[in-house]
């Protein structure tokens, strides 16, 4: 498997971490890796009221920081704006929206080690 191959595997194997992690807490998931032009959502939710964005980084090392170091303010205020737009395609009202980020490391040794921050942006 290429490079490229083996990131797009681990990714999809991290959503799939914090989904599963998310539905566990109580969420309820409502859509997965939505497109539209002006990007990507790894992660739908709601969580009671409050439609959720979640951003979901995953690595196999800490070596270049934590998966949780990769949300900067841009990206914040990106998934803002797909979070809006997501919102006026399923013609959702105005609610509270709350972005997520979930970092997954998954070093080989054991279960991944997943941290969910709320609120990030």
């Amino acid at each position: 498997m290429s490079t490229a191959g083996q990131r797009r595997a681990l990714g999809r194997y991290g959503e799939s971490v914090a989904a599963r992690r998310l539905v566990a807490d109580g969420m309820v998931l409502l859509d997965r890796n939505w497109r539209c032009e002006l990007g990507e959502i790894d992660l739908v939710l709601r969580d009671g009221t409050v439609l959720v964005v979640c951003e979901v980084k995953t690595r196999s090392s800490d070596d270049f920081g934590s998966p949780l170091e990769a949300v900067r303010p841009a990206k914040a205020e990106r998934l803002r704006r797909l979070a809006d737009r997501w919102r006026e395609d399923h013609d959702l009202p105005a609610d509270e929206v709350r972005i997520d980020l979930v970092g997954v490391l998954q070093d080989g040794h054991g279960a991944p080690a997943v941290d969910h921050v709320r609120g990030v942006g």
